[in-house]
């Protein structure tokens, strides 16, 4: 194992020596993303013209979905591009600029940026639909979600149809996480939702339709067309990076927990050959692991770049034992800080924390030491009442 045994770990870690070989994910191969239901959507689309929001993992096996549709002589006018481009080559929080696809001509438009999040009337008039094909992981500050709402919320004011091409959520077995509460809204958490929703992005839009989270309560003219074989407890391997720093199944089951070390001066492995998989700084002692963060693509200028990063390599723990865990893991969030030379340093200046758990009281546990057992169970009431409301938004079975 990679892992040093010490008290950040303790005895989790030899269980999960001792069940890693019998908590190898059976990965489901016969589920069909709503991209391939043709049936379903294209008598919706055929003489319309049509707009796609898509990136990289908006495949129909193993041919872009805009590539399909034009092949299909579907009017499509253009692309829209989430956080990371329309290639998702683009680091995290990069600016992502309009352009033209090489292989098409069609115009890419940013939605990313505090000035192109929502499609305008403008870039919308000579649109009837719009596509929605984004393959999501299911955590909340998972920029996704949020230029989807932004789509739904133009589609109804301008009177234009959503079509959502659903995919299976690889983080859909489990609900965890604090409630994102009012006034900590932002693009990386825009709805009162727990850190990790447990739903397809298709269950998603449904919910925001539902609970009337758009603008003045308006309701969009959706449709969502469903993925075949799949349910909440299916183990689902993404056959395309969703962004450019989870990499593989690994870092998708780990990124709940340790994207909120974004918010702290504590490197996740931007910028190494295992971002997300990966944590440490130079804030605390030498454990029998480094990892120096240096420029990579898709991440040009990580986080303590050219810093020697003492931490843990985590990369066995979320592939063979996080998701049989099923539960948002606090345990490395607070045992870094209590190790931490410097606590003061140790969170970001800019409430960025605060904006990734939606709950300022989250960081004054961590900081009145309180454990970790003892903050998740804190939340724990409301993730309740959460999976009550998100049940009647749901479109294939439970994990319960």
């Amino acid at each position: 194992m990679k892992y040093k045994f010490n008290k950040v770990f303790g005895l989790l870690l030899v269980l999960a020596v001792m069940n890693s070989f019998q908590l190898l994910a059976q990965y489901k191969t016969t589920i069909q993303v709503g991209s391939k239901m043709f049936d379903k959507y294209f008598p919706i689309i055929q003489e319309k013209r049509v707009a796609i929001i898509g990136n990289q993992t908006s495949m129909v096996g193993s041919t872009h979905l805009v590539d399909t549709l034009l092949s299909l002589g579907i009017d499509v006018k253009k692309v829209f591009a989430p956080e990371h481009g329309f290639r998702g080559n683009a680091d995290a929080g990069e600016k992502v600029t309009d352009g033209k696809d090489s292989k098409t001509g069609l115009p890419i438009l940013s939605l990313y940026g505090k000035k192109n999040r929502k499609p305008s009337v403008e870039r919308l008039l000579d649109v009837d639909v719009i596509i929605f094909d984004i393959q999501d992981v299911g955590v909340r500050f998972y920029t996704y979600i949020s230029t989807m709402h932004y789509a739904m919320e133009a589609c109804a004011e301008q009177n234009k149809k959503m079509i959502i091409l659903d995919r299976p959520n690889p983080n859909g077995f489990f609900v965890d996480g604090p409630i994102l509460k009012k006034g900590n809204e932002s693009f990386v958490g825009m709805h009162p939702v727990p850190i990790v929703h447990g739903m397809t992005i298709g269950e998603y839009a449904h919910m925001i339709n539902g609970e009337k989270w758009l603008a003045n309560g308006i309701q969009c003219d959706l449709m969502v067309v469903k993925c075949q074989n799949y349910e909440h407890s299916d183990f689902y391997e993404l056959p395309i990076k969703p962004s450019p720093n989870l990499p593989n199944m690994a870092s998708i089951y780990l990124y709940p927990s340790l994207c909120l070390f974004e918010g702290t001066n504590v490197s996740i492995g931007r910028g190494t050959k295992k971002p997300f998989q990966l944590i440490g700084s130079p804030l605390i002692s030498e454990t029998g692991f480094s990892f120096t963060p240096k420029p990579t693509p898709g991440a040009k200028h990580p986080k303590l770049e050219g810093e020697k990063c003492n931490g843990y390599d985590l990369e066995d723990f979320g592939e063979h034992y996080l998701r049989s865990l099923g539960k948002l893991y606090l345990h490395w969030v607070v045992a870094i800080y209590q190790e931490s030379s410097s606590k003061a340093d140790f969170f970001r200046n800019d409430g960025f924390f605060k904006l990734l758990t939606g709950d300022k009281t989250i960081r004054e546990m961590i900081e009145t030491g309180k454990d970790a057992n003892e903050i998740w169970e804190s939340f724990q009431d409301e993730v309740k009442r959460f999976k009550i409301k998100r049940k009647k938004y749901l479109l294939y079975s439970d994990f319960e």
